[in-house]
């Protein structure tokens, strides 16, 4: 404070005639004083109190009332000797709370208990839940989410010393194990069936069900919360996060308690949104906003640096980065990834049993820079940074923790198809179906490059989620959808096309659509493009049609023959999504060049996921070795679904013995849905989205899957009340 007012000209300790140094030190130190306790008085209830605001809106409001602080701290000087203009109260301010922040963590370094309260701070916790409540022998799970990280990719940032963290784990035993994904190799349907235990009927990220006439975006609020609805009442399961846990930064809840950034509840407003509090928790210490703050500006700076140079230096594939997208990765690499791990922190230090994070960075910046280069090498370094940090936290945690590494898909490099062949997959539709298309692509001959910005992505919407600004359904419904019911709608998920004739009540068959448009199945077939197309018939029951005039029924598929380039499980992966009952009239997958690697994502990214085709089918699994192996020798581990089974199981070998819920006193057999004892109905989501836990007090409506069989909490009577939240 001392040097601040001799360097700032409107800041001054010192009555307008001069103060001896003695009586100007004893001035600041009474300043210094007065203003941390106004933090630690008035603060918290400041941040409460302003619950109901967007909460990025407080992260910069933090600055202001900060400054506030400092001037009220300053008027309480005696004789006036304090003063400073507003402006400059919230730079001093800020400057404090940042010198502040550094010097008690260097002064905690070296001593373990000291260190752990500033944890308890940081986090905005004051002690770990009672002993009774998290037995010391018990460890707790926690499972990071390295979004869009393939398996490939992995494996080569270790070899490159990229994830110095994630190598060292490697060599003392971890187990890391490729898990191949459904054929909508995207978020939605990957944590969908990772959290809840099946992701049945998500053909794509975004597709339209003709029963409803909606428009199902997996990660809207809106769609995310029924699609939650949807799994718990298929699996009569609340989540694998029913029991003690909690839900940080991802599409869906898993049944947790305890939520920050869960899309699915970002649909409700008001204070009963329990999911924002995770941005509160985190900007109540201003420490924390002014470190985000200088890493959001460093971040849209080097974004900027970065678009530059591709352009400057003609690289390619290159898509557009400019307007509002150094705002939004900045939000996925900053913001999202410092809230979440500040939130996991907490969990660990509240001794919760189990925790499902999802970090969002990579998958972001590899839309945009693709999946392989500088861009996205400095984003994994710093998410091993983040893994190395709750690594540590874990050691100061009131019970040991397992931490699961895991990714969700990969991402597959590539031009865009508008940039490769000047038209896009709408476009194509048109031009098949003999209507109307825009006089650029009457001049193009497959072969006009253009790029422009687009696409969509997870953190744009949780980005708006933030600032109090849901997506408008309906109006994003009325900008998607044709303007006439008889024409198509032709929707993009990477690589992976979709396309509905809303007109028609059911699935169309082959022979429908060619009596309709003769040329529109001919044309995507046969088109460079396009890897294979996917369509029901009458005659076949469902086909899949390439170039050359192959057709093969989907019940003869194998993995030879059209889909033999998409490798080992593409034949099984078409065949389930075929029997969906939302899948669309058609299904278009671009092509795959193994060679390269590359695909054609309909939308514009550069490195993109949501189809069959390289990399992107290719997650991972790194575990620790007190843990049973994922599968067993020889095995393969395939599909979100049979993640959500090995996840469970380890939440079982971790948790111990326990009676089925509805069996109590018959240990170790399961009890299959619907069976007497199993409720074996949906239970209502209510307002949190987490069977059960939000209202009144009642019985716990949940019911183990087949393969389920924890009981931590009773089968019957009301549900205990968490004391911490």
């Amino acid at each position: 404070m001392l040097l601040l007012a001799g360097l700032l000209p409107d800041f001054r300790l010192q009555s307008a005639d001069g103060d001896s140094f003695t009586r100007t030190a004893l001035t600041a130190a009474t300043a210094a004083g007065a203003f941390g306790l106004l933090g630690a008085l008035v603060w918290p209830l400041i941040v409460r109190a302003l619950l109901l605001v967007p909460a990025l809106v407080l992260g910069l409001l933090v600055f202001f009332l900060n400054g506030s602080l400092l001037l009220v701290a300053l008027w309480l000087i005696p004789d006036g000797r304090g003063a400073a203009d507003p402006e400059t109260a919230v730079a001093v301010a800020a400057v404090m709370s940042a010198v502040a922040s550094a010097t008690s963590t260097a002064l905690a370094v070296r001593d373990d208990d000291a260190y752990r309260r500033r944890l308890y701070r940081l986090t905005g916790r004051t002690r770990p839940r009672d002993p009774g409540d998290t037995a010391g022998s018990v460890p707790g799970t926690v499972f990071l989410q390295l979004d869009g990280v393939g398996h490939h990719v992995l494996r080569g940032a270790v070899a490159d010393g990229l994830m110095p963290t994630v190598a060292g784990w490697l060599e003392a035993g971890h187990r890391l194990t490729p898990w191949r994904t459904d054929w909508s190799s995207q978020t939605g349907a990957s944590q969908l069936g990772i959290l809840h235990g099946s992701n049945e009927d998500v053909p794509a990220f975004r597709w339209y069900e003709k029963d409803t006439g909606r428009l199902m975006v997996s990660n809207r609020p809106a769609s995310a919360v029924e699609l939650q609805r949807r799994a718990v009442r298929r699996t009569g399961d609340g989540g694998l996060l029913t029991v003690d846990g909690a839900s940080r930064g991802n599409l869906f809840s898993g049944g947790a308690d305890q939520l920050a950034l869960v899309l699915s509840m970002a649909a409700r407003r008001g204070r009963r949104n329990r999911s924002r509090a995770g941005y509160f928790a985190y900007f109540s210490d201003p420490a924390n906003a002014v470190r985000t703050a200088g890493s959001l500006v460093a971040e849209c700076v080097r974004e900027v640096y970065q678009s530059t140079r591709a352009r400057l230096r003609r690289e390619t594939p290159r898509v557009s980065r400019g307007g509002t997208y150094p705002f939004v990765r900045a939000f996925a690499t900053v913001v999202e990834r410092d809230v979440v791990v500040s939130a996991v922190m907490g969990d660990m230090l509240a001794g919760r049993t189990a925790v499902y994070a999802d970090l969002v960075a990579y998958d972001e910046v590899a839309h945009h820079s693709g999946p392989h280069g500088r861009d996205t090498e400095q984003v994994l370094a710093r998410l091993d940074r983040a893994i190395a940090l709750i690594a540590t936290v874990a050691e100061h945690a009131p019970r040991p923790y397992r931490i699961v590494l895991l990714s969700d898909h990969g991402q597959s490099p590539g031009e865009t198809f508008e940039s490769a062949y000047g038209l896009t997959l709408k476009d194509l539709v048109r031009v098949g179906c003999g209507l109307p298309v825009p006089r650029r692509v009457r001049r193009t001959r497959w072969g006009h490059p253009r790029t422009d910005s687009g696409g969509d992505s997870e953190a744009r919407d949780a980005l708006r989620s933030a600032l109090h600004r849901p997506v408008d359904e309906s109006g994003e419904t009325a900008r998607e959808l044709p303007a006439r019911p008889s024409e198509p709608v032709v929707l993009a998920s990477g690589n992976l096309g979709l396309v509905s004739f809303p007109d028609v009540p059911h699935r169309m068959t082959r022979e429908e659509i060619d009596r309709r448009h003769p040329a529109l199945l001919h044309t995507l077939a046969h088109h460079p493009g396009v890897g294979f197309v996917l369509v029901a018939s009458a005659e076949h029951g469902s086909v899949v049609l390439a170039r050359d005039g192959v057709e093969v029924p989907v019940a003869e598929l194998a993995d030879d023959g059209p889909l033999a380039v998409f490798g080992r499980g593409a034949a099984r992966a078409v065949r389930r999504t075929d029997g969906f009952p939302h899948v669309a009239d058609i299904m278009v997958n671009s092509m795959y060049d193994p060679a390269t690697g590359s695909v054609h994502a309909f939308e514009e990214q550069i490195g993109s996921h949501g189809g069959l085709g390289g990399e992107q089918s290719h997650a991972f699994l790194l575990s620790p070795p007190d843990l049973s192996p994922p599968v067993g020798a020889g095995e393969e581990l395939v599909g979100a679904e049979q993640v959500h089974r090995v996840l469970r199981r380890w939440l079982r070998e971790s948790s111990g013995p326990q009676v089925p819920l509805g069996q109590a006193g018959t240990l170790g057999r399961e009890a299959p849905l619907g069976e007497a004892g199993s409720l074996g109905r949906e239970a209502p989501l209510g307002e949190a989205g987490s069977l059960g836990r939000e209202g009144a007090p009642g019985p716990l409506e949940i019911s183990p899957s087949a393969h389920e069989t924890e009981s931590i909490l009773p089968a019957e009577g009301p549900v205990a009340p968490d004391k911490n939240r």
